[in-house]
């Protein structure tokens, strides 16, 4: 088997979702450094993405405000700009020290009501990808909601809308459904299967005794790939209460399972991505 292709087929992930795997997992905490590009490349070639299409997304991340460029000499380097920085160590959290079952809800929940302009395409847009990924689910068009005591203020302040938003914590009244309400507002369907699926997959890879931890195959791509997938997975998550969601919930399954094969290929990994990549200091902005 081409160690380069040695990892499940799943789901299509983003170029843009492998590269935020890359530069969390091997340049966040080494410090302001940036990549050379032939390095990106030739990293995220193990991960399944051809060589255009990383040049396409570290152009896209540049124009997006998410990478800085940095000449040196011919060669040019990537490197993080204080936004990416921020989502990686937000996604960081997420990854490895939130996990995917609440067995801990203490009852309460964060209503965030809004009324936008209907002109106000974008920001609508915006503040619901935000909530969606901080685990809201819309109880109506203008009113979601998320099981715990959120603090949105800064993210709605970030977004420019905090004259158009009202927020409350909250218990229900004993006269709510709870259950009825979690099946009415998320798709519990849709996010155990994902679950499912995911935990089928890699599952079956460590039986092939692709997962062995032997090094053997290609340790840092699959890693890339299975950090990037669950990621994507968890973002559709809201962690709701699991006295609340059906029984034998997937998510504590395919938590166990992720985990597994992140500590089974980080050391690798590590290795790996040492060797391939060749780094120089970010120079201050």
């Amino acid at each position: 088997m081409d160690p380069r292709t040695d990892f499940p087929e799943g789901p299509q992930l983003r170029p843009q979702s492998l590269m935020f795997a890359f530069f969390g997992g091997h340049v966040l905490e080494e410090g302001p450094l940036c990549v050379y590009s032939g390095s990106v490349i030739e990293v995220l070639a193990r991960a399944g993405v051809g060589e255009q299409a990383v040049r396409s997304t570290l152009t896209r991340m540049v124009n997006r405000g998410l990478l800085r460029r940095q000449r040196e000499g011919r060669r040019m380097y990537f490197g993080l700009t204080p936004q990416a920085t921020e989502i990686l160590w937000n996604g960081k959290k997420r990854l490895w020290d939130t996990a995917a079952v609440n067995d801990d809800w203490d009852g309460t929940w964060t209503l965030l009501g809004f009324s936008l302009p209907e002109s106000w395409q974008r920001q609508r847009h915006d503040l619901r990808s935000r909530l969606a990924w901080s685990g809201f689910g819309p109880l109506y068009s203008g009113l979601w909601i998320a099981p715990g005591d959120f603090d949105v203020s800064a993210l709605v302040s970030e977004l420019g809308l905090a004259a158009h938003v009202k927020i409350f914590h909250a218990t229900a009244d004993d006269a709510t459904d709870i259950g009825l309400m979690i099946r009415d507002t998320w798709d519990l369907d849709g996010v155990g299967a994902r679950y499912t699926d995911f935990d089928k997959r890699w599952t079956d890879w460590l039986g092939s005794g692709s997962g062995s931890g032997s090094g053997s195959g290609d340790p840092l791509g699959t890693r890339l790939r299975l950090t990037s997938e669950w990621l994507q997975i968890i973002r559709t998550d809201p962690r709701l209460p699991a006295r609340h969601l059906p029984a034998a919930w997937p998510a504590r399954s395919a938590h166990d399972t992720f985990h597994r094969i992140a500590e089974q290929t980080e050391a690798p990994a590590c290795r790996m991505a040492a060797r391939l990549m060749e780094t120089t200091p970010l120079r201050p902005s």
